[in-house]
């Protein structure tokens, strides 16, 4: 390999001399911006028609070469169909433009913002990324392969959970890309959303992390929410609220589909990820207590800073529904939102029992319904509805500082500030 010195550069003569006997390059005949706006200004529903054709005799028109193709391409594009997408010419979008729901507003046009703190909870989950392989899995490792390191009922409770949430969070990232998205008609919201979508990925990661490096059976694992009744029945409750919506041609604007989508938001964000998730948090952070799978406690930990924060998304979204559509939010419905959220209360109180035949890491089935029913009363309340169980108190307390459920309010309420970067976290 030679080394080019500046005498390499001097005479560039020869050179160019050569190049004036070749043929010069063909570029593709190109249009400005201006002229497409002229256009688009002057177009009739035949817009192609309406254009002369023009040729150009530098452009090759062989129609093997791939230039001329992309040429002739160019050449016969009908802009008409993307401008009435993109309503050239329309007025820039302004706030009082903007909908939850059902809105007409341009979605590309991120700002200005109308509800600001979604945009906040946007910057907030990204302060919050992490990756599953950052947590050491040395200690669970050894811990799971060793015959004496965990009881029956232990070893039960990481299987079952891992089970579970293996395809919770499959579930709800389907949800989101291919129902609630689409139907969400507010470019903030949809940025979080996305944001959200990934988290679950990573969550889905997290969980096959550790079945991974546990050395479990991954068909039995991820199998389960086909195999365990108690596992079972929740992923169907949650999967009967997405058949509609991801139907392609579900369309809301009416009173009725409108509510349909109300109902999936309500069953995903209140009881999938706002009950459904609890009872597996408190037993798996329980055991992270006991110095018994710190890996796979440290995971969850930081799938609930998540979770928190997407809980206190979706609650704010439903909440702004509401507002914006009052006439969804009638009796009879709030009837049936009460009813579900008991539906998904008394699977989790079933999962309980399940998991739990016997006392264990400092809890039972009986305290944890109690303190299922407590999370029930706090999702009905963030929703403005009566609480359902009277007197009922969170027999954990140390849940309260663990799980950090005064991150949970309604935006109405506080907002979330406190987050930072997964390896800066402090637990």
């Amino acid at each position: 390999m030679s080394i080019l010195s500046w005498d390499d550069f001097e005479d560039d003569e020869p050179k160019q001399a050569a190049q004036a006997h070749q043929p010069a390059p063909v570029e593709p005949q190109k249009t400005t911006d201006s002229q497409v706006v002229s256009n688009a200004q002057h177009s009739s529903p035949n817009l192609a028609a309406a254009q002369p054709a023009r040729t150009s005799t530098n452009r090759p028109t062989d129609p093997t070469d791939p230039l001329a193709r992309a040429s002739n391409a160019l050449e016969n594009l009908d802009v008409a169909p993307g401008l009435e997408e993109l309503e050239m010419g329309a007025q820039r979008v302004q706030v009082d433009d903007k909908a939850m729901i059902n809105c007409r507003a341009d979605l590309n046009q991120l700002v200005p913002f109308k509800y600001e703190w979604a945009w906040q909870k946007y910057l907030d989950g990204c302060a919050n990324h992490w990756m599953p392989q950052e947590v050491n899995m040395n200690h669970d490792i050894a811990l799971w392969k060793s015959e004496n390191g965990l009881t029956e009922d232990e070893r039960t409770i990481v299987m079952r959970s891992l089970g579970f949430f293996s395809t919770a969070d499959s579930l709800v990232a389907n949800n989101l890309v291919l129902a609630i998205y689409r139907h969400i008609t507010n470019p903030e919201c949809r940025q979080y959303i996305l944001r959200q979508s990934f988290e679950e990925a990573i969550h889905t990661h997290a969980y096959q992390y550790c079945i991974e490096s546990l050395g479990m059976d991954e068909g039995e694992v991820f199998n389960m929410y086909r195999e365990i009744p108690s596992v079972a029945r929740k992923a169907a409750w949650g999967l009967k609220y997405t058949q509609s919506l991801s139907d392609p041609t579900f369309k809301t604007g009416t009173p009725e589909n409108d509510q349909i989508l109300l109902r999936n938001l309500i069953a995903f964000y209140c009881v999938l990820e706002g009950i459904f998730f609890y009872c597996g948090f408190s037993q798996i952070l329980s055991m992270g207590r006991r110095n018994k799978m710190n890996g796979v406690a440290e995971q969850f930990q930081y799938i609930l800073r998540d979770e928190s924060m997407h809980l206190n998304f979706g609650i704010d979204m439903i909440n702004q529904i509401k507002i914006e559509n009052p006439h969804l939010w009638t009796a009879e419905f709030q009837e049936e939102i009460i009813q579900m959220i008991l539906e998904g209360t008394m699977l989790e109180i079933e999962y309980a029992r399940d998991t739990m035949p016997r006392g264990v890491l400092g809890m039972n089935a009986g305290m944890m319904e109690e303190y299922l029913k407590f999370i029930c009363n706090r999702r009905l309340s963030q929703l403005g509805l009566p609480e359902q169980f009277a007197g009922v108190n969170n027999p954990f307390q140390w849940m309260s500082e663990m799980m950090d459920l005064r991150k949970e309010k309604n935006f109405f309420e506080t907002r979330v500030t406190d987050y930072q970067t997964g390896g800066a976290l402090s637990w």
